[in-house]
């Protein structure tokens, strides 16, 4: 077949990544923001003062009554990053496919995102394949590049990966799955290709995490 935890994407051989994804209130950035660049001026930008905190996902008394305050609630499984990917149903269309990228925080406090996901073809050994990976548009769909959200608990950003799965797009690679996480060195799942239709790849191309759909 990168957003993100600055503690937490791409025209590299086989890693995307751009963006950083950082729970609310946790260390403070340095005085001169740090930029990592990628190739085709694709840019991930530290911002330069953290977001305020924010209350949410939390599941409280009613109103009037007295006790410990709310809990946070946290999804069963949830990474201990906070975040986690998911992957959806592969589409085809005239030689193309795309699959729809989703990134979900499952934890207890507002995550800020800005950036690609991070992805990686796989063999079936598990060893990573030498698919490129960009970051920007495709035939099944328009990057409109990084959008700065706090993600709160509970709610979801997009991402769309495509890529060309037939002769005539060129030298095409047999992958057998693709490893996925919100950003570079944040939690990684792996999702297995299905059919030789869909695990020909020539190179993966991938929008930025937002909140409107690719």
């Amino acid at each position: 077949m990168a957003a993100v935890l600055l503690a937490g994407g791409l025209g590299l051989s086989l890693t995307g990544c751009a963006g950083f994804l950082v729970p609310a209130g946790e260390g403070e950035p340095e005085p001169t923001p740090s930029v990592s660049r990628l190739p085709g001026g694709v840019h991930a930008d530290k911002l330069p003062t953290p977001f305020p905190s924010v209350s949410a996902g939390l599941s409280g008394r009613p109103p009037g009554t007295r006790g410990p305050g709310p809990t946070p609630t946290v999804r069963a499984g949830c990474p201990s990053s906070g975040v986690v990917v998911d992957m959806g149903e592969v589409e085809a269309a005239l030689g193309h496919r795309a699959v729809g990228l989703t990134l979900t925080n499952c934890g207890s406090k507002p995550y800020r995102v800005h950036g690609y996901p991070s992805v990686r073809a796989l063999d079936e050994a598990g060893d990573r394949l030498p698919v490129p990976v960009n970051p920007g548009s495709s035939y099944m769909g328009t990057d409109r590049g990084p959008q700065e959200v706090m993600l709160e608990p509970g709610k979801t950003m997009r991402s769309l990966l495509a890529w060309v799965s037939t002769p005539t797009g060129g030298d095409l690679i047999e992958g057998d799955a693709l490893e996925i996480a919100p950003a570079p060195g944040l939690e990684a799942r792996t999702f297995p290709l299905k059919g030789s239709d869909v695990r020909l790849l020539d190179e993966l191309d991938m929008t930025a995490w937002r909140t409107d759909p690719a």
